[in-house]
C-alpha cells in the first residue's frame, strides 16, 4: 500500500507541506522546502545501507551539492531516509557546458575511496557473471537477433584489464541532476552505487547526458581528465546491471555493428 507522507511527517515530528515527487521507483517526499523524505518497502530495504554510506562519503565533496543525511530508521515497514533538499530543474541534454560541468564531478567522484559497504567485492567475478547472461537479458529486453548475434564475439574480443575500482553512481543521467541559471545545483539517487571500472561510470553519462554528441562527449571527458575506452565503455553498455540496449538504441545514433556503436555513442 502507498505510503501516507503526511502521517510519516507526523510521526517523524516534521513539519511542513508533503508533496509527493513524481518521478522514481521509489516513494520520495519534499517535506516543506528544505527535507525529502525517501522510503523503501520490505523487499529494497538492503539498498539503505548503500544510500546512507554514499551520502555521507560524499556530502561536501564534489564540486556539486548531493543531499545531507539527517536521519535514517524504519516506520512500520518502511525504511526511511530523511535528507536534505536540493533545488533546481532536470537539465536539458545534450549541453556542452552542462557535459563538462559532469566530467568535473566523475572526476571528484572517481578520487574519493568506495565505502565498504559498497558491491561487488570481487569485479572480475561481477563482470564473467554479466557475461554468461548478457545475450539472456538482451534477448527479454528484444534486442534483435543481428544484434545478439554480435554480443559474444564482440565481448570476447575486449580486453576490460584489472582495473582499480572507483566509487560509481552508475546512473549519473539527467533525472538524476538538478541545475540552476545553466550550472548544476544537485547530484542525488544514490542506491544503486558501486565500486568498480571507471569505464563503467560512463555508460550512463554517455547515454543519458552527452547522448551521443560528439562536441558534449569532448567536454566531459576533457573535464574529467582521462579519456574512456569507446569500446570498454560499450562493453559495459551490455553488462550493465540495468542494461536495456534497445531502450538505449531510441534515442542515440545509429549504426550497423556493436564496434560502430562504440565509437558513435562514445568518441570525439
Amino acid at each position: 500500500m502507498e505510503p501516507d507522507g503526511e502521517l510519516l511527517r507526523d510521526r517523524l515530528g516534521l513539519r511542513g507541506d508533503v508533496v509527493r515527487f513524481e518521478e522514481g521507483s521509489l516513494p520520495v517526499f519534499a517535506i516543506g522546502d528544505d527535507l525529502v523524505l525517501k522510503l523503501w518497502p520490505p523487499e529494497h530495504h538492503d539498498e539503505v545501507p548503500t544510500e546512507v554510506a554514499v551520502m555521507e562519503a560524499l556530502h561536501g565533496r564534489l564540486p556539486v551539492p548531493t543531499p545531507e543525511l539527517h536521519d535514517t530508521g524504519v516506520l512500520g515497514e518502511w525504511a526511511y531516509v530523511l535528507m536534505s533538499r536540493l533545488h533546481g530543474e532536470e537539465p536539458d541534454v545534450p549541453d556542452v557546458e552542462i557535459s563538462a560541468q559532469v566530467g568535473e564531478v566523475l572526476a571528484a567522484l572517481h578520487e574519493i575511496a568506495p565505502p565498504e559497504v559498497l558491491e561487488p567485492g570481487n569485479w572480475a567475478a561481477f563482470v564473467a557473471e554479466q557475461k554468461a547472461g548478457c545475450v539472456a537479458q538482451q534477448e527479454k529486453r528484444k534486442l534483435p537477433e543481428r544484434w545478439l548475434e554480435q554480443i559474444p564475439e564482440f565481448l570476447d574480443s575486449v580486453d576490460l584489464g584489472e582495473p582499480r575500482p572507483v566509487l560509481l553512481h552508475t546512473e549519473v543521467m539527467n533525472v538524476h541532476l538538478l541545475q540552476q541559471n545553466g550550472k548544476l545545483s544537485g547530484l542525488f539517487d544514490f542506491e544503486p552505487a558501486m565500486r568498480g571500472a571507471f569505464e563503467y561510470e560512463f555508460v550512463g553519462a554517455g547515454i543519458f547526458v552527452t547522448k551521443g554528441d560528439r562536441r558534449c562527449w569532448k567536454a566531459m571527458v576533457d573535464a574529467y581528465g582521462r579519456v574512456p575506452d569507446p569500446r570498454r565503455v560499450m562493453a559495459y553498455t551490455l553488462l550493465h546491471v540495468y542494461s536495456n540496449v534497445p531502450w538505449f538504441m531510441k534515442d542515440m545514433p545509429e549504426a550497423d555493428t556493436l564496434d560502430e556503436l562504440a565509437v558513435r555513442w562514445f568518441s570525439e
